[in-house]
């Protein structure tokens, strides 16, 4: 396979990753309470078996497009010899290099900070009321950071070929 058709494909997964990636962040604005609801003891046995399976799945596509951006990403500035140029924010790849610091300070935020505290308030990873109370807001807080960078990003990520009139 040609690498201009690779190239094609790889922007194509890159922005599909995205839609996926942020549009997750996007919903998590909308849909996530800024605190914890205790169940009543009944519902609390029963709930986290029928919802485990499927936030399992939904988190880890979630967690797993923001790699395929990244991948896809490095991939199409390597494919052009820009990954220095980019990641120093020098010439016509600065702009998609401020994209690229976004990205990695969005996927570093995910999978360090937002990830780690989920797992608790899902339960996950056995934690107390109060523990869980905590980490929901800390998810709450690193959930709204990424969703923040991702307006920058993605423009930083458009301007690709048109942005270094901004430098």
């Amino acid at each position: 396979m040609e690498l201009a058709v690779v190239d094609a494909l790889a922007r194509w997964v890159h922005v599909m990753g995205v839609v996926v990636w942020v549009g997750h962040n996007w919903a998590n604005v909308v849909q996530t309470p800024r605190y914890l609801r205790r169940l009543p003891a009944e519902a609390e046995a029963v709930v986290p078996g029928i919802a485990m399976a499927a936030s399992k799945r939904e988190h880890g596509i979630f967690r797993y497009a923001s790699l395929v951006v990244l991948a896809s990403g490095l991939f199409m500035l390597a494919y052009r010899g820009l990954v220095l140029d980019a990641l120093s924010l020098r010439g016509d790849a600065a702009p998609l290099g401020l994209g690229v610091w976004l990205g990695l300070t969005m996927v570093a935020n995910l999978w360090f900070v937002l990830w780690p505290h989920q797992k608790k308030v899902l339960g996950f990873i056995p934690a107390s009321a109060e523990e869980r109370l905590r980490c929901t807001r800390v998810t709450f807080l690193s959930s709204r950071t990424n969703t923040i960078l991702s307006i920058p990003a993605l423009f930083f990520m458009t301007m690709g070929a048109h942005g270094h009139a901004l430098f």
